[in-house]
């Protein structure tokens, strides 16, 4: 054979090559559109699982039996479109003789001969591969229908150009619908302000420390709602070592979040009142028991005593005992009446209604004590509150401002009310006595805890103060220097 003859094989080639291709799995087809005569390789049996002997090589058969009914156009198309300059290439699929329907790739070529033009095709089996396309793109919809009920997207950031890639998921969360192109510092910034720095750490050591991070935090959407979401990256690093990309889930964890804040805010109240429980109990069992022993003592030992004098001086000690035991009932009774009063419910109050009864109430200390006071009810006029417990409150605090007032200088009094959101804050600030918080910031709101010397403390007002503030869901904290003054910042609702 010579070198211009090096395109064309002899007959012994052919035969050889047809034989390699049968041993191959792949089947030859041969039709002429004229004479309807249709020619099959031993291949294209085998790749069925038939012999020739056991199906008819026709077209007809081809077409009713072994094609599949909904891949018939498709066929068509592809063994007729070479004409046309169509398609030659179509994924159909044919009844095997022991596995039932399997995937094949049919390419379909045109040649011109004596007879006329003949069509010719290859049969490939391919069912591995498209049964692994399937399989693959169940998995992917599967992902990705998991990710949209979960609430959770994906992310990427390449560590040298800084590009910044979303799946469709966390644009659902960023409630863009645009899918617009956003660079890290712009996605930055729909995180809350208090929680930003948080993410630019977190974000900046990924790529400088190649540390993994995993936190939760406040986020604004493109449409203005805040909601918590988790935030989870690792650094993909080179042969190096070194971070070339930070990829990371995304997920609105907004109603996991906030049950769980209910939960802890719900399992916190519950610990503040067992402790008020538990100190309720403590007076019950403690000061009633020790009055009762006081008292049982002092009438038996009245009773032993025969003299008139000493007579008299036990029954002013029963006397004292007495009076104490029903101070402490009174307190008992106040701390059960706080919680009659919640049940009565909450109504819009006016703060400055409030305070005019309480300065009217005290009008003679105040005067007394030559107080300045001064408010503002501006920011916050009105609140949704028990009236009783407000006024309790106001008065409590102008009581103790007045009592402990320093000794050198005029008593100056402010109270402002304001808003934070939908929460109502109300500061109450003197220039008294002031406490040492180092010695007694822990027992500033216990039951009969006094810090000063005054005869007159009981060490009551600031126990039912806190109790009747944290009753209706607020808080209570204070501020204090010995000698300059004390501010109270309590949080009504």
């Amino acid at each position: 054979m010579s070198f211009s003859d090096g395109h064309t094989f002899s007959g012994e080639s052919l035969s050889h090559l047809a034989h390699l291709i049968d041993n191959k799995d792949i089947g030859i087809w041969e039709y002429n559109p004229d004479t309807k005569q249709l020619k099959w390789s031993a291949g294209f049996y085998s790749v069925l699982g038939y012999t020739p002997d056991e199906i008819e090589c026709s077209y007809n058969y081809f077409f009713e039996h072994l094609l599949y009914y909904q891949d018939k156009q498709t066929f068509v198309k592809t063994t007729y479109s070479p004409r046309l300059g169509g398609p030659r290439t179509a994924h159909i699929r044919l009844l095997t003789k022991n596995n039932g329907y399997h995937w094949f790739e049919s390419t379909t070529h045109r040649r011109d001969t004596a007879e006329g033009m003949v069509l010719y095709g290859i049969l490939v089996n391919i069912n591995a591969i498209k049964i692994a396309q399937v399989k693959t793109a169940e998995s992917e919809l599967q992902a990705l229908e998991i990710g949209r009920i979960a609430k959770i997207g994906i992310w990427e950031i390449d560590s040298r150009s800084m590009d910044l890639k979303f799946s469709s998921e966390v644009y659902d969360i960023f409630e863009l619908n645009n899918h617009i192109k956003l660079s890290v510092p712009e996605a930055i910034e729909f995180f809350m302000p208090q929680y930003r720095p948080i993410v630019e750490e977190a974000v900046n050591q990924a790529l400088t420390l190649c540390k993994p991070y995993d936190i939760e935090v406040e986020f604004r959407t493109a449409k203005n709602n805040i909601i918590w979401v988790k935030c989870k990256a690792v650094p993909v690093l080179d042969e190096y070592g070194r971070c070339i990309t930070i990829r990371g889930t995304f997920q609105d964890i907004d109603n996991v979040k906030r049950r769980g804040l209910r939960l802890q805010s719900s399992i916190n109240l519950l610990d503040d009142k067992n402790k008020r429980l538990q100190n309720f109990a403590y007076i019950v069992s403690h000061n009633l028991r020790s009055h009762a022993g006081n008292l049982k003592f002092m009438v038996d030992l009245y009773q032993e005593t025969k003299l008139a004098e000493d007579r008299t001086e036990i029954f002013q000690h029963i006397k004292t005992i007495s009076e104490s035991l029903s101070s402490t009932m009174g307190y008992l009774d106040d701390i059960v009446k706080m919680q009659a009063e919640i049940s009565k419910g909450t109504k819009l109050v006016e703060f400055q209604k409030i305070f005019d009864n309480v300065e009217s109430a005290l009008h003679t200390n105040i005067v007394s004590a030559d107080a300045e006071i001064h408010t503002n009810f501006s920011q916050a006029p009105f609140i949704n509150y028990v009236p009783a417990y407000l006024e309790s409150i106001l008065q409590n605090f102008l009581t103790n401002a007045l009592k402990y007032k320093h000794p050198d200088r005029k008593p100056v009094i402010n109270i402002i009310t304001y808003k934070n959101g939908n929460e109502v804050y109300m500061t109450f600030e003197d220039n008294g006595l002031g406490i040492d918080l180092e010695r007694h910031g822990e027992q500033l709101f216990g039951m009969y805890k006094t810090f000063h010397q005054n005869a007159d403390s009981k060490g009551i007002g600031l126990f039912m103060t806190r109790n009747q503030i944290e009753a209706l869901g607020g808080n209570i904290s204070v501020e204090s220097t010995v000698n300059i003054g004390t501010k109270f910042t309590v949080k009504l609702v």
